[in-house]
């Protein structure tokens, strides 16, 4: 079975849009959504540009920001809970998704720095 983080990053985009699109936005959830479809999008952008550094260098700096964009969109997920309860089932699958994305990505930074 081959393992492709590129496409598992995609997906996951995918997913977020695919939650999303199920509610109505307000006042109270419309940043929150927009802020959420950046940084989890922004995921996987980041992951298909560190494939294609040109150094080592420059894949540690995309990893670094795979890093900080999945915590940041674990963040998200969790005030989405609060301002969106009728989705809370599926972005609780979500954030479990971000939680492995992020210890995926902090072993990849940890086999950067010692190697």
């Amino acid at each position: 079975m081959s393992y492709d983080l590129e496409e598992r990053t995609k997906n996951f985009s995918k997913n977020i849009i695919i939650c999303l699109k199920k509610i109505n936005q307000n006042e109270l959830n419309r940043n929150i959504i927009l802020q959420l479809i950046k940084s989890a999008t922004s995921v996987g952008a980041n992951y298909c540009e560190a494939n294609g550094a040109a150094s080592r260098k420059d894949f540690s700096n995309k990893i670094f920001i795979c890093r900080k964009e999945i915590q940041e969109t674990k963040y998200w997920i969790e005030l989405m809970a609060e301002v969106s309860p009728e989705i809370k089932i599926d972005l609780r699958k979500l954030w479990k998704e971000a939680h492995e994305l992020t210890l995926i990505f902090n072993k990849i930074s940890s086999s950067l720095r010692s190697g």
